[in-house]
Protein backbone atom coordinates (compact mmCIF):
# COMPACT_ATOMS: atom_id res chain seq x y z
CA UNK A 1 0.00 0.00 0.00
CA UNK A 2 2.90 2.56 0.96
CA UNK A 3 4.49 1.73 -2.60
CA UNK A 4 1.27 2.59 -3.79
CA UNK A 5 0.73 6.08 -2.52
CA UNK A 6 4.89 6.60 -3.18
CA UNK A 7 3.66 5.79 -6.90
CA UNK A 8 1.03 8.45 -7.25
CA UNK A 9 2.80 11.20 -5.69
CA UNK A 10 5.80 10.66 -7.60
CA UNK A 11 3.17 10.55 -10.53
CA UNK A 12 1.47 13.37 -9.41
CA UNK A 13 4.45 15.76 -9.10
CA UNK A 14 5.97 14.77 -12.54
CA UNK A 15 2.43 15.52 -14.25
CA UNK A 16 3.08 18.92 -11.84
CA UNK A 17 6.24 19.55 -13.23
CA UNK A 18 5.13 18.86 -17.02
CA UNK A 19 2.22 20.96 -16.32
CA UNK A 20 3.83 24.32 -15.55
CA UNK A 21 6.24 23.96 -18.21
CA UNK A 22 3.89 23.07 -20.45
CA UNK A 23 1.37 26.46 -19.51
CA UNK A 24 4.48 28.38 -19.52
CA UNK A 25 5.85 27.27 -23.33
CA UNK A 26 2.16 27.65 -24.21
CA UNK A 27 1.73 31.48 -22.74
CA UNK A 28 4.61 31.77 -24.09
CA UNK A 29 3.48 30.96 -27.92
CA UNK A 30 0.03 32.50 -27.31
CA UNK A 31 1.51 35.72 -26.08
CA UNK A 32 5.50 36.51 -26.22
CA UNK A 33 6.41 35.10 -29.48
CA UNK A 34 4.76 38.07 -31.18
CA UNK A 35 7.82 39.79 -29.81
CA UNK A 36 10.23 37.68 -28.39
CA UNK A 37 10.36 35.31 -31.07
CA UNK A 38 12.20 37.90 -33.69
CA UNK A 39 13.38 40.14 -31.02
CA UNK A 40 10.82 42.86 -32.84
CA UNK A 41 10.65 46.27 -30.71
CA UNK A 42 13.70 45.52 -29.16
CA UNK A 43 12.73 42.67 -27.65
CA UNK A 44 15.38 39.87 -26.12
CA UNK A 45 14.94 37.24 -28.73
CA UNK A 46 14.25 33.97 -27.14
CA UNK A 47 17.19 31.56 -26.92
CA UNK A 48 19.71 34.61 -27.21
CA UNK A 49 22.29 33.72 -24.57
CA UNK A 50 24.13 37.30 -24.57
CA UNK A 51 20.84 39.26 -24.13
CA UNK A 52 19.19 36.98 -21.67
CA UNK A 53 22.09 36.53 -19.80
CA UNK A 54 21.95 39.75 -18.59
CA UNK A 55 18.54 39.60 -17.86
CA UNK A 56 18.98 36.09 -16.23
CA UNK A 57 21.63 37.85 -13.49
CA UNK A 58 19.01 40.27 -12.36
CA UNK A 59 17.14 37.35 -11.01
CA UNK A 60 14.16 35.65 -11.49
CA UNK A 61 11.87 37.83 -9.04
CA UNK A 62 12.75 41.11 -10.21
CA UNK A 63 12.52 39.99 -13.70
CA UNK A 64 9.26 38.85 -13.87
CA UNK A 65 8.07 41.53 -11.55
CA UNK A 66 9.48 44.52 -13.91
CA UNK A 67 8.01 42.57 -16.81
CA UNK A 68 4.98 42.60 -16.34
CA UNK A 69 3.83 46.04 -15.72
CA UNK A 70 5.85 46.35 -18.21
CA UNK A 71 9.11 47.52 -19.17
CA UNK A 72 10.54 49.88 -22.12
CA UNK A 73 8.30 49.19 -25.20
CA UNK A 74 6.85 46.23 -23.62
CA UNK A 75 3.02 46.26 -22.23
CA UNK A 76 2.04 45.51 -18.72
CA UNK A 77 1.36 41.81 -18.72
CA UNK A 78 2.65 41.51 -22.78
CA UNK A 79 -0.39 43.09 -23.35
CA UNK A 80 -3.07 40.39 -22.19
CA UNK A 81 -4.65 42.41 -19.78
CA UNK A 82 -6.24 39.16 -18.27
CA UNK A 83 -2.76 37.11 -17.78
CA UNK A 84 -2.38 36.11 -14.59
CA UNK A 85 1.05 36.60 -12.44
CA UNK A 86 1.20 32.47 -12.52
CA UNK A 87 1.05 32.20 -16.29
CA UNK A 88 3.44 35.43 -16.85
CA UNK A 89 6.21 34.18 -14.05
CA UNK A 90 6.11 30.37 -16.49
CA UNK A 91 6.33 32.64 -19.74
CA UNK A 92 9.58 34.04 -18.46
CA UNK A 93 10.66 30.67 -16.78
CA UNK A 94 10.37 29.36 -20.46
CA UNK A 95 12.33 31.86 -22.43
CA UNK A 96 14.96 32.16 -20.01
CA UNK A 97 15.60 28.59 -19.78
CA UNK A 98 15.59 28.83 -23.88
CA UNK A 99 19.05 31.09 -23.03
CA UNK A 100 20.12 28.53 -20.48
CA UNK A 101 18.75 29.29 -17.08
CA UNK A 102 17.76 26.54 -14.80
CA UNK A 103 14.58 28.29 -13.61
CA UNK A 104 11.61 26.43 -12.21
CA UNK A 105 7.87 27.54 -11.93
CA UNK A 106 8.02 30.08 -8.81
CA UNK A 107 6.47 28.57 -5.55
CA UNK A 108 4.44 30.16 -3.13
CA UNK A 109 7.17 31.82 -1.24
CA UNK A 110 8.48 33.18 -4.54
CA UNK A 111 5.32 34.56 -5.96
CA UNK A 112 4.65 36.49 -2.78
CA UNK A 113 8.17 38.50 -3.39
CA UNK A 114 7.09 38.62 -7.31
CA UNK A 115 3.95 40.33 -6.24
CA UNK A 116 5.64 42.26 -3.81
CA UNK A 117 8.14 43.80 -6.94
CA UNK A 118 5.16 44.48 -8.64
CA UNK A 119 3.36 46.53 -6.16
CA UNK A 120 6.86 48.63 -5.84
CA UNK A 121 7.15 48.83 -9.46
CA UNK A 122 3.06 50.08 -9.99
CA UNK A 123 3.23 52.04 -7.34
CA UNK A 124 6.36 54.54 -8.65
CA UNK A 125 5.19 54.44 -12.17
CA UNK A 126 1.98 56.44 -10.60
Amino acid sequence: MKFFWLSLTLTCASFNAWSNTSTGEATYTQVCAACHAQGAAGAPKTGDPKVWGKLIKEGQVNLTGDGYVGVRAMPARGGKPDLSVVEFADAVVHMANQAGANWRSPDEAMLKKIEQRIAKRSQAKK
